[in-house]
């Protein structure tokens, strides 16, 4: 029997949701397998143990599969405005492809769609900015939104929250990434925010949309920020903030960094370490040299 796109949709989301299958593996079960979903799941431990990359857990994981249920939960989740892009979806942004952590599948909301984003430029920052750094946020998102650019944040308060705030202000596009799913919206204050941002923008993450926030999703969602973007400015930081990584993911992907020239420790050590400073009188200056 021919397979619907539904089913399609499925079986790929079953696999690239499995909790032990990250990029390397799949694509090594790929090529084992010629390409073929159906074949990976309806393979037998012996056949998934000569993958390699694949041990018993892990097969003992993709044998317990089921495309069924997988093909439930999206019906469920599409029913609540939230659509699964998976690598093998065309729709799946361009920017995250070459990444060697690109997470096997993202959950979107919204209007707009990342992959259309080439012009996407992340801002960052700590929940507790100065009033001088929340003034900047606001101003720099703005002008970007006015140019075209999509402004890149991460929905938490302070920095990003200023960051999607003046995109949104100035009729621009944002996306927030969260680091919980798009139905346990993280931080709780901000849920209006991020509704707003549905409305011209998007949502995304690549938890479960059910499932909360936590240490390790909020410090992963990081990459994906900086993935999607042409390059990461921090606004305000401290040296062990979270906005840190950001930064730091940012030079692994070969992103540049900018930041301000202002007392922070965070932004005093990525002056030290490279990163470029933009004026305060006039950010986009350095901005569009990219």
């Amino acid at each position: 029997m021919k397979r619907t796109e539904r089913q399609l949709d499925a079986h790929c989301l079953a696999l690239c949701l499995s909790p032990s299958i990250g990029a390397k593996t799949l694509d090594s079960l790929l090529q084992h397998f010629d390409q073929d979903l159906e074949a990976i799941l309806a393979a037998s431990t012996a056949q998934l143990l000569k993958v390699r990359g694949v041990g018993r857990a892990i097969a003992r994981e993709i044998r317990g599969i089921n495309p069924v249920r997988a093909a439930a939960d999206l019906e469920r989740w599409r029913g609540q405005d939230i659509d699964a892009l998976t690598a093998f979806d065309r729709a799946y942004p361009q920017a995250l492809r070459g990444l060697a952590d690109a997470p096997p599948a993202l959950f979107i909301s919204g209007q707009a769609q990342p992959e259309n984003m080439a012009e996407a430029l992340a801002i960052v920052g700590t929940r507790q900015p100065s009033a001088e750094a929340r003034f900047l946020t606001l101003q720099l998102a703005m002008k970007l939104a006015r140019k075209g650019c999509a402004v890149v944040s991460g929905l938490a308060l302070g920095v990003d929250t200023a960051a999607h705030t003046g995109a949104l202000s100035a009729q621009g596009r944002t996306i927030a990434v969260l680091g919980s799913g798009l139905l346990n919206v993280y931080p709780e204050a901000n849920r209006a925010l991020a509704a707003r941002i549905r409305g011209s923008g998007a949502v995304i993450s690549e938890a479960l949309p059910e499932w909360g926030a936590n240490a390790q999703r909020l410090v992963a969602r990081n990459r994906i920020i900086s993935g999607l973007s042409r390059a990461v400015i921090v606004v305000e930081s401290h040296v062990d903030g979270g906005a840190m990584y950001s930064a730091r993911f940012a030079r692994e992907q070969w992103r540049p960094v900018f930041t301000f020239d202002l007392p922070a420790s965070g932004n005093q050590a990525l002056i030290k370490g490279g990163a470029c400073v933009l004026k305060r009188d006039n950010p986009l200056d350095g901005l569009f040299c990219l």
